[in-house]
C-alpha cells in the first residue's frame, strides 16, 4: 500500500488525527478528514477536504468514504458528558465501520485503549473493548493500536499536571501513586498507524512509550522539569476526585473522573510489552519546559468551539 492512495482520517483538525494526516501528507497520499468540526482553523489550508461524519445518515458516511484505501479511526470522548457520552461514541463507531466495509475501504487502523475488556465496569475500557471485537468480527482488514497517555504540543494531561503544579503549593497523589503509566509522544503513535496503514496483517498493537512512570514518579520528574517541584500528598481518591471536580469548575472544565481516577488507580495504563515508541517524555518536557503548563488545556473549550485551532502548550 506504498502508491498514493486517498486515506480517511477522523479528527485531522484535532490531536493524534492531524499528526497523522501531515505524515500521511509528506508520502504523498491524498488524505480526507471526517469531523464534527469541518470549519475548524488548520494547518492544511485545501491540503485536506473535510466531510461531516454523518453518523445519522449512514449512505452519506458511504458516499464521503468511497475511493479510500485506508481509515485512520480516532473518534472517541474522554469521558460523559451531557454533549457527549460513551455509548453514543461506541454506536457512531459501529456506523462508522460499518460505512468503511460498504464503501470498499481496505484497511481499518483504529485507535483504542491498553487493557481493553468487555467485562470492565469502565465505561471507556468496555467501549472500547466492544470496538475492537466489532472490528475484527467486521471482516476488514485491521490493525489495533492501543496507546496509553499521549503527550505532545496539544495534550492535556501531561499539560495540565505542570498547570497544577505551578499553580498549587502542594501536589495531591491518589493512593500510594504507585500505580504505572507508558506515555507514548503523539507523532511516535502518527507514524505507527501510518506504518499500520501500509501493511496487510491483522494486528494488535500496544503503543507505549520508551519510559515507564509510576504516577508519583511522573508528577515528580514532571515537576523537577519545569523548576516546580512540590511536596506530593497522598489524599484519598474521593477526595481527589472532589478538588478536581472543584478546580473544574473554576476553569470551566472536567479536570478529572471517578473512571479516571479508578483505571489509572487498576494499573490500567500500563501493559508488560516492549517500547513501541521511541520519544522519551523526560527528553520532549525538557525541551517544552518553559511552555509546559503555563495555560491550562481545557477539553470541553475543545469541544464547544468547534472553530477555534487545538492550542499548543
Amino acid at each position: 500500500m506504498s502508491e498514493s492512495q486517498t486515506h480517511a482520517v477522523t479528527g485531522a483538525y484535532g490531536y493524534s488525527g492531524k499528526y497523522i494526516a501531515w505524515k500521511l501528507l509528506e508520502k504523498g497520499h491524498s488524505v480526507i478528514t471526517l469531523t464534527n468540526s469541518p470549519h475548524r482553523s488548520n494547518p492544511f489550508g485545501k491540503k485536506i477536504r473535510a466531510y461531516p461524519f454523518n453518523f445519522t445518515n449512514p449512505t452519506k458516511l458511504v458516499d464521503s468514504l468511497m475511493g479510500v484505501s485506508v481509515l485512520y479511526n480516532t473518534y472517541w470522548v474522554r469521558f460523559n458528558h451531557k454533549m457527549f457520552r460513551h455509548e453514543d461514541a461506541v454506536k457512531n463507531t459501529l456506523v462508522l465501520f460499518d460505512a468503511a466495509k460498504a464503501a470498499g475501504v481496505n484497511r481499518i487502523v483504529h485507535i483504542s485503549i491498553t487493557n481493553p475488556s468487555e467485562k470492565s465496569h469502565l465505561e471507556y475500557f468496555s467501549g472500547k473493548a466492544r470496538l475492537e471485537k466489532a472490528l475484527i468480527g467486521s471482516g476488514l482488514s485491521y490493525s489495533i493500536l492501543r496507546p496509553t497517555v499521549l503527550f505532545g504540543k496539544e495534550d492535556i494531561l501531561i499539560n495540565n499536571i505542570a498547570w497544577l503544579l505551578r499553580k498549587l503549593p502542594f501536589f495531591g497523589v491518589f493512593g500510594d501513586g504507585e500505580y504505572r503509566l507508558q506515555p507514548i509522544y503523539v507523532d511516535d503513535l502518527a507514524r505507527m498507524a501510518v506504518d499500520e496503514g501500509e501493511n496487510n496483517e491483522n494486528v494488535i498493537v500496544n503503543a507505549i512509550g520508551p519510559e515507564t512512570f509510576t504516577y508519583k514518579s511522573l508528577v515528580e520528574t514532571v515537576g523537577e522539569i519545569i523548576g516546580e517541584k512540590k511536596p506530593l500528598v497522598s489524599i484519598h481518591p474521593s477526595v481527589g476526585y472532589l478538588a478536581g471536580k472543584l478546580i473544574g469548575k473554576l476553569v470551566g472544565d472536567v479536570l478529572i473522573t471517578r473512571e479516571e481516577i479508578e483505571g489509572l488507580m487498576a494499573d490500567l495504563l500500563y501493559v508488560d510489552s516492549p517500547p513501541t515508541g521511541q520519544t522519551k517524555l523526560t527528553q520532549w518536557a525538557r525541551e517544552h519546559a518553559g511552555s509546559l503548563g503555563i495555560t491550562y488545556t481545557s477539553e470541553l473549550r475543545r469541544r464547544k468551539n468547534r472553530r477555534a485551532e487545538y492550542n499548543s502548550n
